[in-house]
């Protein structure tokens, strides 16, 4: 049989927020950020929500989360994260997104989620929606905690070659391949695939999709798992192609934040 499956990107395609912004009130409570950050984090989602990041915005985030999560201690996030997590992410997730999941799985189609946040945020959410593999960007760590290095960052054309090396692994036919995303950043992922959706999408993505001929959907209904009838099956063994940067994303926002206010004083 032909191999095939559906790669989800996260944020604003699966769930109703960015993943990583909404754990700013946890890292607080947990001494990992101020309450200002806070604040400003609550600011970035709004911005997110509603105009998206072009790619000059997401490079001046990633230089806001090395410097903003260098020497935080990783098992002290993955805690908070895990603590935090159902209370959080559960009641976030599209209905749409579910049934959509739920629909590919029983077409006998792998569940992928492609982020660019990191592995401690994305790897708990693609458990919860029962994914088999999960591919995010990693960070380095040494003696047990961020340096603020890097390591891999899954983002823009660097999601399509995750994708390509995946499937290459697994088996896929990428022809018979199906991606969902609601940002143009991630064009070269969608176009790797021979089922590419706009769900959600910026501006950019779908003024594309239209020109294309893809289909875009509009998922508007957050509903909890656990509300859902039977929830996600657990997949065996899960594959983790990426790792250990999320929760500095936590506030990446903040470069949102820095960028809207200098605007309106300006």
């Amino acid at each position: 049989m032909t191999r095939a499956a559906a790669f989800f990107d996260l944020d604003k395609t699966v769930i109703a927020k960015s993943s990583a912004l909404a754990f700013g009130r946890p890292f607080f409570q947990g001494g990992l950020i101020n309450r200002r950050a806070v604040l400003r984090g609550t600011y970035a989602q709004l911005v997110y929500m509603f105009s998206g990041a072009d790619e000059d915005q997401v490079e001046r985030m990633r230089a806001h989360i090395t410097a903003m999560c260098t020497g935080w201690d990783v098992a002290q996030v993955r805690e908070i994260v895990e603590e935090a997590l159902h209370e959080i992410v559960d009641p976030l997730i599209y209905d749409e997104a579910a049934e959509l999941i739920e629909a590919h799985r029983a077409e006998g189609r792998d569940v992928v989620i492609v982020s660019t946040s990191g592995e401690e945020v994305v790897t708990p959410i693609g458990a919860m929606l029962g994914a088999d593999h999960v591919v995010a960007t990693r960070m380095v760590v040494a003696e047990g905690r961020y340096t603020g290095e890097i390591e891999y960052y899954n983002y823009g054309e660097a999601k399509a070659t995750a994708v390509r090396d995946l499937a290459a692994q697994r088996g896929y036919d990428l022809p018979e391949c199906h991606g969902y995303s609601d940002s143009s950043t991630d064009l070269p992922m969608l176009e790797a695939v021979g089922h590419p959706t706009a769900v959600n999408p910026d501006k950019v993505l779908r003024r594309v999709a239209l020109e294309r001929g893809w289909p875009v959907l509009s998922f508007t209904s957050p509903v909890s798992l656990r509300s859902r009838v039977g929830g996600f099956p657990r997949p065996p063994r899960p594959l983790l192609a990426g790792a250990a940067v999320g929760v500095g994303a936590a506030m990446a926002g903040l470069a949102w934040y820095s960028r809207h206010r200098s605007q309106a004083s300006s």
